[in-house]
């Protein structure tokens, strides 16, 4: 990890390299990608058969792309009750949460006869894509899955790549039955984003696509992007822990490892008044991470992309933390909440020493799917709101329309639509020349 005080050139370079971790500019990987794209959208369920053989190394039959009834059953015997109980209580949380968000249709009168309103619908079909890779995700599945019940999507599909044997991971399919998903396919990388997108013979069209991945996944979405809808372009993973002289050492650097671990390119930062601690934690992070099974992962991402800034009081503390707009914030101070009013950008935000990411990523309720490089500056958690469409209500009278058609018709003429103009003067036996 790099020990960095603030000043404005440090602070520049912090944030330009920060900015590199975002997916894109990868032409070789754009390239690969919109071949697959194309194969698949041209070739459907045979370009899926020789894609999954060619990248995942496994050989699957069309019929055996979706995961059976009893491949779920199956699973189910391999899971650990304790576990079963734990996924549902999970659940149980993110769906409480994720019901505060639901919101209502409305429709306003006045007495000239006009009836304004908005309609709130669920989307018909939602894609939802699961990583494989480094680790079995099981609580990816609950955090896209779970808002997009709650919301009332009629019909979810998962996308997950099969391990080398054919199958999905026990965990997995546990969890996306429990959380209520309706197809799930064994199929990953670009191609379940092309299949999703476009349809084929096996694997049904959807209207929308959510859910992390890796690049190819990632830059695979912005492709598809405008076919379907998409919920972000995601990046790495990272963690930002912005803490004073009254945070734990021990704390600070086992939650800057809990997100280190996802993958070398993952982001962990300290921002800290306090160089006594900015030391502790430096010293304490490596000394961790010879400790954990993903120890090479760890060490690379601290060694590549860990910070440790040290700023000259909070007021400049909260202005870098701002500027990052981390994925995950944890603030560890003397009055978390007060710090808290002075975030303007930051995915989920934990205060307090017991508020650690991870809570976050399983358990507490809030969804774990975030923006990620930035891009909380101007995006928001995965929420039941990205699983419904609005579709405004317009009901006039011809008493109503009557008192504003003169300003209309102005209004079209001044932009020379005269089209326009005249939709609404022949309602009143004018005509528009």
């Amino acid at each position: 990890m790099r020990v960095i005080e603030l000043n404005e050139k440090t602070k520049k370079e912090v944030l330009d390299s920060l900015s590199k971790r975002s997916f894109g500019g990868d032409e070789e990987i754009q390239k690969i990608v919109d071949q697959i794209i194309d194969d698949v959208r041209e070739n459907g369920d045979d370009a899926l058969v020789r894609l999954t053989e060619g990248l995942d190394g496994v050989k699957l039959s069309p019929d055996q792309f979706r995961v059976s009834k009893a491949e779920i059953d199956d699973a189910y015997k391999k899971v650990d009750d304790s576990l079963i109980e734990t996924i549902k209580k999970a659940i149980d949380n993110i769906s409480s949460y994720h019901e505060k968000q639901v919101r209502q249709s409305f429709i306003s009168t006045r007495e000239d006869g006009v009836m304004l309103g908005q309609r709130i619908t669920p989307i018909q079909k939602v894609g939802v894509y699961v990583p494989g890779g480094r680790a079995p995700l099981s609580s990816s599945v609950l955090m896209n899955v779970v808002p997009a019940k709650v919301a009332g999507v009629p019909q979810i599909v998962m996308m997950t790549p099969p391990s080398k044997d054919g199958t999905i991971t026990p965990e997995v399919l546990v969890a996306a039955d429990l959380s209520g998903c309706d197809e799930i396919y064994k199929i990953g990388g670009a191609q379940a984003v092309a299949a999703l997108a476009y349809g084929t013979k096996t694997v049904p069209k959807v209207y929308k696509i959510v859910g992390p991945g890796n690049i190819f996944v990632t830059l695979a979405k912005k492709v598809v992007y405008g076919t379907v809808g998409i919920d972000s372009v995601a990046g790495p993973s990272e963690i930002l822990v912005l803490a004073d002289e009254t945070a734990t050492p021990e704390y600070v650097a086992c939650d800057l490892l809990s997100q280190a671990e996802h993958d070398p390119m993952s982001s962990a930062v300290l921002v800290t008044t306090d160089k006594k601690l900015a030391k502790k934690v430096e010293k304490l992070a490596y000394e961790y991470a010879k400790e954990q099974t993903r120890r090479e992962i760890i060490e690379k991402s601290l060694d590549d992309w860990g910070y440790i800034l040290l700023a000259g009081d909070m007021d400049e503390a909260v202005d870098i933390v701002n500027e990052i707009a981390s994925e995950h914030l944890e603030i560890l101070t003397k009055d978390s909440f007060d710090v808290m009013c002075r975030i303007k950008n930051a995915g989920a935000i934990f205060m307090g020493e017991y508020s650690c990411e991870p809570l976050g990523d399983y358990f507490a309720g809030p969804d774990h799917v975030l923006p990620t490089c930035g891009t909380a500056r101007f995006s928001s958690p995965l929420s039941v709101d990205e699983f419904i469409k609005k579709s405004s209500l317009i009901s006039y009278s011809k008493e109503a329309l009557e008192q504003a058609h003169e300003d209309i018709i102005a209004f079209a003429k001044a932009e020379k639509l005269y089209a326009h103009a005249n939709s609404i003067a022949v309602r009143f036996g004018k005509e528009v020349k």
